[in-house]
Formats: structure tokens, sequence, C-alpha cells
């Protein structure tokens, strides 16, 4: 019984060890998973910490990289706006070479005919712009049209209205928007320079008839009208009479012009007084003249001239006589398609054309429009029954 109750004793003894050895590494358990868990918040932390250094290095290159693209781009503006100004230098040479072999003075942007422009790209005279397009891109020279940099845009549209003065050129710049963007600049800025430049440009690029109507149609001719109004300068009302004047010579927008505020615009820059000016106003009469004949002749059009309606007819007469050369030509042409079409007759008599017209048929330079003259007046019933009336040997 002795020995069962030590047996008992020493099983209770070891079953003691064997649950403190449990506890034992129980508790080791426990401080190596807190010590585990401790280490994993570090871990966890420590990975925070980083995270947050790569998003901030992160951000940190991105923000170098946007800068080396934006230095980049305003490199490459600099530079094609040094090229623009060297080959703008070239063109101004040229033209300047030209004016003084010819012994006048002259500009790039407009007035000049078509007959002028194909002769200076058959001389070559223009070549220094032409490599625009090989050594920057079209393109390119438009992006500019729409830069902030105020120094970027004048030089751009200075280049685009050169380069409009080719013939080659002009359907190219309105192909790739170059018109939008000039009519953007008569829109939205009041830089003299700009606007006059860019009338210009959209005067060089209405000699194309492709482009008259597409100016029409964006309306061009109401930007062009409310510039004229806006404008005080004699060379940017120049332009702008130029652009309304090339319109003019197309026979589909004789209408459109009329209530779009064309003939009134033309009429408004007479108050500037400048030869140059005048000059584009009457040969955008006389083409509007000639064009308001010839539908007339073809049986397009019937009624008295728009022309007279919008009351032009005034100026016409006062100016049929003018001492400068290219208004009195213009005007005196002028006189002549209003007065082939009897509808007009009876305001012009009353507006004092007669008188102008006998003197042309007598007394203008020019013999082709002396005869446009004394036909006119010969085969009109109103006009020969009025000379009788008055006694004018005819």
């Amino acid at each position: 019984m002795a020995s069962l109750v030590i047996d008992i004793m020493e099983r209770g003894q070891v079953v003691g060890e064997e649950i403190a050895e449990v506890r034992k590494l129980l508790q080791n358990e426990i401080h190596l998973r807190k010590t585990a868990e401790e280490e994993l918040n570090k871990l966890k932390s420590k990975l925070g910490q980083y995270m947050q250094s790569g998003t901030r290095q992160d951000t940190e290159i991105s923000r170098i990289l946007e800068d080396e693209v934006n230095q980049k781009k305003k490199l490459e503006e600099e530079i094609l706006i040094l090229r623009s100004q060297l080959l703008q230098l070239n063109f101004e040479a040229d033209q300047m070479r030209r004016c003084l072999d010819r012994g006048v003075s002259g500009n790039a942007f407009t007035g000049q005919d078509r007959h002028s422009q194909s002769n200076d790209s058959r001389n070559g005279q223009k070549a220094p712009l032409n490599t625009l397009y090989e050594q920057v891109g079209l393109q390119k020279i438009l992006s500019l049209l729409e830069s902030e940099d105020a120094n970027a845009r004048i030089h751009a549209v200075k280049v685009v209205a050169n380069l409009a003065s080719e013939e080659a050129n002009q359907e190219k710049i309105v192909e790739a928007g170059g018109l939008s963007s000039l009519l953007m600049l008569l829109r939205t800025y009041e830089d003299e320079i700009v606007r006059r430049v860019a009338a210009g440009a959209i005067a060089n690029l209405a000699m194309n008839e492709a482009n008259q109507e597409l100016i029409m149609s964006q309306g061009g001719i109401s930007l062009l009208s409310i510039t004229a109004a806006d404008a005080e300068d004699p060379q940017t009302l120049r332009m702008v009479a130029g652009a309304i004047a090339n319109l003019c010579g197309n026979d589909k927008l004789q209408m459109k012009l009329k209530s779009e505020g064309g003939i009134r615009a033309l009429l408004g820059m007479v108050r500037c007084g400048h030869p140059d000016v005048l000059s584009q106003v009457a040969r955008g009469i006389a083409n509007f003249a000639k064009c308001e004949s010839r539908a007339s002749t073809q049986g397009k059009k019937s009624g008295r001239s728009l022309l007279i309606e919008d009351g032009a007819l005034p100026w016409i007469v006062q100016n049929a006589n003018n001492e400068a050369a290219p208004i009195r030509r213009h005007i005196e042409l002028a006189l002549c398609h209003l007065a082939q079409h009897e509808v007009n007759v009876n305001d012009m008599i009353s507006g004092g054309a007669l008188w102008e017209l006998i003197r042309i048929s007598r007394n203008c330079s020019r013999e082709d429009i002396r005869s446009l003259a004394r036909r006119t007046l010969s085969s009109s019933p109103i006009f020969r029954a009025e000379m009788r009336r008055l006694r004018i040997e005819f």
C-alpha cells in the first residue's frame, strides 16, 4: 500500500513537471509570437515609409521629366522662331531688292495680282520661304499661331502671310487648318500687328477661288468687317480692304457679301483717306461691279446693282477722277460696268454719273476704257435721251 502511494506521488510529480514544462513552452511561444508581431509591425511601418518615400521619389522624377519635356518644347519653339525670323529677313531682303530694282515700294502681304505672284515664283524670288516645309513643316508653323508667346505668334503669322502670297501654298495652308487659325487671331487678339498681318494672310488666301467660299462660310467677312471698324492704322485697313476686294471678284458671293456687310465695310474704310486703302476699296468695287454685270448679262441677276443699294454710288462718282491713277482706273471701270444695265441708269443720271461717263469716253488715258464708255453710252436709250435733253454732242 505504501509503495502504491509512493508510485502515485512520483507520477504526480512527473505530471507537475510536465505541466510546468508545457507552461514554459507556452510562455516561450507567447513571447515569440509577441516578438514576431512586433517585428511584423516594424516591417509594416518600414514598408509604409519606403512606399511613401518611393511615391515622393516617383513624384519628383515625374516633375523632373515634365520640366525636361517643357524645356525641350520651349527650345523647339525658340528654334522655330529663330528659323522663321531668318526666313522672314531673307524674304524681306528679296522684297526690298525687287522694290529697288523696280524703283517703287511694295508689301508682301496683299495687293498683288496673280501675274506678279506667278512671275515671282518662276524667278525663284521666294525660295527661302519654301524651305520652311523642309526645315520645320507647315503644321509646326501653324501651331505657333496659337502660341501663348506673343513674339512667337507675330513671327508665325508673318511667315504664314508670306507663304500664302504664293499660289502653290494657298490651298495647302487652308487644308492644314491655317485659315481657321488666322480667323481665330482676328476674333481673339487685339494686337494691331497680329490683326494686320493676319488680315494680309487672309487677303492672300482669298486670291484662290476655292478658298474664297471657305472664308465666307467660316464667317470671314464678318470678322474682316469688325476688324475694319475697329482699326485706325492705314496698313491694317489696306490689308482688310484687300481681302474683301479679292472676295468681291467671286460671282457666287455677291449676295452674301452684301448681306454680311462686305460692301458697307469697304465704304466705311474710306474714312482713312490713305491712297493705298482707297485703291483697295476701288478695286473691290470694280471687282463687284464686273461680277454683277456678268451675272446680269447671263440672266442670273435682275434688279439694280447691290452697290447702288448699299450707297456706293456717291463715293464712286466722287472718285471717278481721283488724282491717284490706280483709284481712278478702278472707278472708271466700275462706272462702265454699272452703266451697261438699264436698271441702273436712272440712279446714275440722278447721282451725276452721266457726266463722269462722258468725261471717261473723251479723256480717259486708256483706250480700252474710253471705248467701253462710248459703247455703253451709245447703247443705252435712257442715256441717249438724257444727252439729247441736255444738248450734249456725242
